[in-house]
């Protein structure tokens, strides 16, 4: 049987300003695939995500997430889906917990603290529970952030260089976090430049040159172009 279609884009465009930052990106993603996003800076990555997540709206083109129309139906959309965008929009003041507190009361979910200990507990921060936000490193943050997606148990999980700031330990709880998410039935778009170990880790990936889709199948048949884009980049332990 075939699978079901968790992304379908056609025909995206996106500009700022005088500026394209997506131009006709079209493509499908299975339901329970699990993919990088490759390309230099300024390729797109973090515009396509956005877009995906409807945190900015493409100006041209369709969007069809778990085959809700992502236009028509936004609210409906965000109810399946997670964002890890490039700025983590955590809440300074408040403590990790309370961080977390606040995102289970909006969405509707049991937020007693023995339970939040526990995402918290998987991300390596439930010994700084109760510390506020604004003295964390941004290592600390990115985990906290990781926390806070993974707490809606959405089926399309959008990531947005989910191992910057981290360090090799951090490394190794985000190539968990995929794994889990794989196993969990989700569908995953991560943009990355580390692409050995998106290689390692997706079985699908898209590349983009200036905003256009210029690669779209299996991880291990990209070009060997989007390396050399992103030559340089430490691919970490």
């Amino acid at each position: 049987m075939r699978a079901m279609i968790a992304v379908a884009a056609k025909g995206l465009c996106r500009r700022y300003g005088r500026r394209w930052a997506l131009v006709d990106v079209s493509f499908e993603m299975p339901e329970g695939v699990v993919a990088m996003v490759a390309g230099r800076n300024g390729s797109g990555k973090s515009t396509l995500l956005r877009t995906l997540g409807t945190a900015i709206r493409a100006d041209h083109g369709t969007l069809r997430i778990l085959g809700h129309d992502a236009a028509a139906e936004r609210d409906r959309v965000r109810e399946d889906v997670a964002l890890l965008d490039h700025f983590t929009h955590l809440y300074e003041p408040l403590t990790a917990l309370e961080n977390l507190e606040l995102v289970a009361r909006l969405l509707g979910q049991p937020g007693g603290r023995a339970a939040l200990l526990v995402r918290l507990e998987e991300v390596g921060l439930a010994d700084r529970a109760g510390d506020p936000v604004q003295t964390f490193s941004a290592g600390m943050r990115k985990r906290l952030a990781l926390a806070r997606v993974l707490l809606k148990k959405a089926r399309v999980v959008l990531l947005d260089e989910p191992y910057g700031d981290l360090d090799p330990p951090g490394f190794l709880l985000v190539d968990g976090i995929l794994e889990r998410l794989r196993a969990q039935g989700a569908t995953v778009l991560m943009a990355t430049h580390l692409l050995r170990r998106g290689q390692a880790l997706c079985s699908r990936a898209l590349v983009l040159e200036s905003g256009r889709l210029v690669f779209s199948g299996p991880s291990g048949q990209m070009p060997e172009r989007a390396f050399a884009d992103v030559a340089g980049f430490a691919e970490g332990a």
